[in-house]
């Protein structure tokens, strides 16, 4: 028998051939099978009920696959193509808003939607990476060729270290895209189990905890598999299913943390209005649009009283400070006569000592009865390509009919809106998917907010599953926070959302009305909100690094005896 030296090559996280034998490359249909796992995977998010299920089954599917690579090359362009297939089926409702309402070329769109995609997939095929360095892996035979590794055999063994690696470095990639370049964490993993097994993950750390948690089930469930299968024979039944187990541990921990209620009632519940215009996204800022939306704006406010009446985003697609007279004084002499707090939204404007106009802002104005302060909001985190243009990219807005500009910032913490002695914390459109600044602004406002509002406008993407996705983010931010959040859109979804993360009332998209409801405001703070993303970021910081220090076949571990058998 050769020297057993002469049989094995260590490398953490890939197979190194010997010089008897080259590792196997994957075939293209391998990749091909992860993309449409990747756009499976589509399907576990809104508007598909209990989707975090099904979810669980990909990524289950998708680590098993993940673990038939045998080098980072490999586990890289299996995680991007996952990315890409999840990626393109999740957000082509980008097309609609660049070719329906900004007048691009079709082809030109798609392809636009396309390498966006691919830009996003980027991170899945990092973490895949990182997962495939840490994860380590040794393969042996009697004449040192890799090409003997028995055809049943995965060419990657699950282990306890490689499934917390798996975990942690997926938690890390989709916090670095929530991050990069202003970040984009729409379609984050996490979101899917909101009416999943893994929700209460998310008051402890955040929707990138429950797909850290996601990880470490799917990872283990691939470990489970296999040591039954291949497990020796003198493995206890105990540590042949103790994958099994600690991932059933995870999935009830889940379940029980969703029971939990880590915040408390505070102040008189509110009575609100919550209104959805449905004005077409097409007329909006052209003189007929505008002249409809205040004309029906001001007749949904006055409509009826309630202790807040809340608007969509620009629901008065003017400056502030143009809003017709009769229109101010009509909101205002409602207010003050029914005790009603209004909330609209209009585009602000700065104006400096020589009473030029400087920067314009994406704002929201509050009334409340009897002060003659009007509260102001300008939205902090703003869309690329819709509020600000980035560097070099001007080129791609003049490709859209869409007049775009850059519009100013607010700062990332600003003062609650009282009504009824309630504070409430206000968010504009896209800003309620960075769950990481609505816990920091409850975190550091000196009257932490009770409620969430957000008010949006979603007509850009027309009657897509955008919607029902930009919904199911938003629940997300109640479980985070421990409290309630209400949605006023223009088209839809205008939605209550309980503290718990549970739609208690929506409206019907696509129709004119208002959403009535009473809400009770909360206190108190859940481990998110003190602590944000870093709990997440932490404790996946040091088991990667963990897994680096001792990940198998370093020093030695994992190579065979005199015997030829494994060392344990």
């Amino acid at each position: 028998m050769a020297d057993s030296s002469s049989r094995f090559t260590f490398r953490r996280g890939t197979r190194q051939p010997s010089a008897a034998g080259a590792a196997r490359s994957l075939p293209f249909w391998h990749y091909l099978v992860a993309a449409v796992l990747g756009a499976a995977n589509t399907l576990s998010f809104a508007p598909t009920p209990h989707g975090g299920w099904v979810e669980l089954v990909i990524f289950t599917l998708f680590f098993a696959w993940l673990t038939r690579t045998n080098g980072w090359k490999g586990a890289a362009l299996t995680g991007w193509a996952f990315g890409f297939g999840n990626f393109v089926t999740g957000v082509w409702w980008l097309y609609v808003s660049m070719h329906d309402f900004g007048g691009m070329a079709a082809p030109l769109a798609a392809a636009a939607v396309a390498l966006f995609s691919m830009y996003l997939a980027i991170y899945p095929a990092l973490s895949a990476v990182v997962w495939s360095l840490c994860a380590g892996r040794a393969r042996y035979d009697d004449n040192g060729s890799s090409a003997a590794v028995p055809a049943d055999e995965p060419r990657f063994v699950p282990t306890w270290h490689g499934a917390f690696a798996f975990a942690s470095a997926w938690a890390l990639g989709e916090w670095l895209r929530g991050l990069v370049f202003t970040g984009f964490p729409w379609l984050a993993s996490g979101y899917a189990q909101v009416d999943g097994p893994l929700a209460g993950f998310g008051a402890v750390a955040g929707v990138y905890g429950v797909g850290w948690a996601l990880g470490l089930v799917a990872a283990l469930l691939v470990q489970g598999f296999y040591t039954v299968r291949h497990g020796a024979v003198s493995t206890s039944k105990g540590a042949r299913y103790a994958p099994f187990i600690v991932a059933a541990v995870v999935l009830v921990s889940g379940m029980l943390l969703s029971l939990v209620e880590w915040t408390i009632p505070a102040n008189a519940p509110l009575t609100v209005r919550l209104l959805q215009g449905n004005v077409k996204q097409d007329m909006k800022f052209e003189q007929a649009g505008v002249d409809q939306s205040l004309a029906l704006y001001r007749k949904l406010i006055t409509e009826k009283p309630a202790d807040l009446i809340v608007t969509p985003e620009t629901a008065l697609p003017i400056l502030a400070v143009q809003v017709p007279p009769d229109l101010a004084l009509a909101l205002r002499n409602f207010s003050d006569t029914t005790n009603s707090s209004i909330l609209f939204g209009a585009i602000g404007v700065s104006v400096n000592a020589e009473g030029r106009a400087t920067d314009y802002t994406n704002s929201l104005f509050g009334i409340t009865p009897n002060q003659k302060d009007v509260y102001r909001y300008d939205k902090h985190h703003l869309v690329p390509f819709g509020e600000f243009v980035p560097t070099g990219f001007h080129w791609f807005v003049a490709l859209m009919g869409i007049p775009l500009g850059d519009l100013g910032r607010g700062p990332p913490v600003q003062k609650s809106f009282f009504v009824r002695n309630q504070p409430i914390a206000l968010d504009v459109c896209y800003e309620d998917i960075f769950g990481e600044e609505i816990a920091r602004t409850i975190r550091e406002q000196e009257a932490p907010a009770g409620i969430l509002v957000n008010s949006t406008n979603l007509a850009w993407f027309g009657d897509t599953i955008a919607l029902d996705q930009h919904l199911q983010m938003a629940r997300m931010r109640s479980i985070e926070t421990g409290r309630p959040m209400l949605r006023s859109t223009n088209t839809g979804t205008t939605a209550v959302i309980a503290a718990n993360g549970t739609v208690v009332a929506r409206l019907p998209v696509y129709t004119v009305g208002s959403l009535d409801a009473t809400v009770q405001g909360t206190s108190g703070r859940t481990p998110y909100v003190t602590s944000g993303n870093m709990t997440v970021i932490v404790v996946s910081l040091l088991l990667l690094a963990f897994g680096f220090a001792f990940a198998p076949g370093k020093n030695g571990r994992n190579k065979p005896d005199d015997n030829g058998r494994k060392k344990r």
